[in-house]
């Protein structure tokens, strides 16, 4: 089973969050029972995006325009992570 620690992990690893590392994360986050651990990674990972230490690949919009989150947790509970 991926846990969400493994995918920050991975991000935190490569600089790079991809849109597939992104919507697993969405999905984990809202569907499955997680640990501490879990949460303190997810908070890790934002604070690391927010510093600019890993950079979110960006979704194109229908009309091709870049969308991106301000942060992860925005992402999150507006479902576009």
């Amino acid at each position: 089973m991926l846990l969400i620690r493994d995918l920050v992990q991975q991000a935190l690893a490569t600089g790079y969050l991809t849109i597939a590392a992104q919507e697993q994360l969405r999905q984990l986050l809202q569907t499955t029972k997680y640990e501490k651990e879990d949460i303190n990674a997810f908070m890790a990972l934002q604070k690391a995006a927010m510093d600019g230490h890993v950079k979110q690949e960006i979704r194109a919009d229908a009309k091709g325009k870049a969308s991106r989150c301000q942060s992860l947790r925005q992402c999150v509970s507006h479902r576009t992570l």
